[in-house]
């Protein structure tokens, strides 16, 4: 690809994200111009291939997000999905636990994808497709994380008796997303927490 061509798709994908923060709003032409650093006209020009694509509609002067960006979410779960089996299967196997990766959908998580050990005679039946507030359970919690250690430990929150340990997704910009592991029996955080982050950090890995 040439400069000229790599340049008019950063400025294409800068404009597309400048559209999706307007949020509910939905933006102008001039705040649009004003907010990757073009002119009007240049802001013209990239909305057509957008539009074409059904990315982006335009409203009068207005543009919101096109429901085009519906069929490309609609394929993000199971790609994250089967690139999280791999290292869920691992970490499972490595704790003896049910491990799970959720993701969170403003103040909901949902555990997209899950793997339960194969060696133990008991473990947690987690479901994919599981909600729960972001401020409750290991899952939720280790997204909004800060600092160190590096992993949350909860008890009894969302399961009696239930332990969960937890470390957030990060280095992949967009994806709120943690990796934890669930157990009826106690879990040792210390032992366990730097196994979690281990796992998160390899799909970020594989993600990057």
């Amino acid at each position: 690809m040439s400069r000229e061509g790599s340049l008019t798709l950063e400025r294409g994908l800068a404009l597309l994200q400048a559209v999706a923060d307007a949020g509910s709003e939905a933006a102008t032409i001039s705040e649009l111009a004003v907010a990757i650093g073009a002119s009007r006209p240049a802001v013209y020009r990239l909305l057509v291939p957008l539009a074409e694509r059904g990315l982006v509609w335009r409203d009068g002067s207005k543009v919101r997000l096109g429901v085009g960006l519906l069929r490309l979410s609609g394929q993000v779960l199971p790609q994250l999905r089967q690139a999280a089996q791999p290292v869920l299967r691992d970490l499972a196997e490595a704790v003896g636990a049910t491990a799970h990766l959720s993701v969170a959908e403003g103040e909901q998580v949902q555990a997209i994808a899950v793997v339960e050990p194969s060696w133990t005679n008991f473990h947690v039946a987690y479901r994919v497709g599981s909600r729960h507030p972001v401020t409750a359970g290991a899952a939720g919690k280790a997204i909004t994380l800060r600092g160190e250690p590096g992993w949350v430990a909860t008890t009894g929150e969302l399961q009696p008796g239930a332990s969960g340990v937890a470390a957030p997704v990060r280095g992949l910009p967009g994806l709120r997303a943690s990796i934890g592991v669930i157990s009826l029996d106690p879990l040792d955080a210390t032992a366990v927490g730097p196994k979690v982050v281990e796992a998160a950090a390899a799909l970020t890995g594989v993600l990057s």
